[in-house]
């Protein structure tokens, strides 16, 4: 069988349910290397990961044999087991149902990379809501207001 050159690269937005500021400075870390092994694993590429306590942005190179709803289907299923099983927090953890998926062009990824990398000081002065509907916009995706954050609610 031939092979399939592609240059898929996906920005992902995962919020923890509820928007709960969960995901702590001492163990986030740990986290995001859980998760690049999920991804690794999945046979993709990630590119940066980083995030806030209550959401967290990840940027991947994608094969195109990758079903991107399955891909992050495993990263929730295996990082709320990981998360949990460890005891980091007290409460139980999950993420929300939704998810958001955004597709870059080679020449955007030094920008995108960039805006993740720089999450913390980016969320010092933008919600995660204003962001959220930033992007959306910026991509002409569709939606309602209130439907909007039913799966960002808090």
């Amino acid at each position: 069988m031939a092979d399939a050159f592609s240059q898929i690269h996906i920005h992902l937005v995962l919020v923890v349910k509820g928007r709960s500021n969960l995901i702590l400075p001492h163990w986030e870390d740990e986290l995001h290397k859980y998760i690049a092994g999920i991804i690794q694993r999945q046979g993709q590429k990630l590119l940066i990961i980083n995030g806030v306590a209550d959401h967290i942005h990840i940027l991947i190179d994608m094969k195109p044999s990758c079903r991107l709803s399955d891909l992050v289907r495993e990263i929730k299923k295996s990082s709320n087991e990981f998360i949990n099983t460890r005891g980091f927090i007290k409460t139980r953890f999950a993420w929300q149902a939704g998810y958001g998926a955004f597709s870059y062009s080679h020449s955007a990824l030094d920008t995108v990379i960039r805006y993740i990398k720089n999450q913390k000081e980016h969320h010092k002065k933008v919600s995660a809501e204003d962001e959220f509907k930033t992007i959306l916009k910026k991509f002409e995706v569709d939606f309602k207001e209130e439907y909007l954050f039913n799966w960002i609610a808090k």
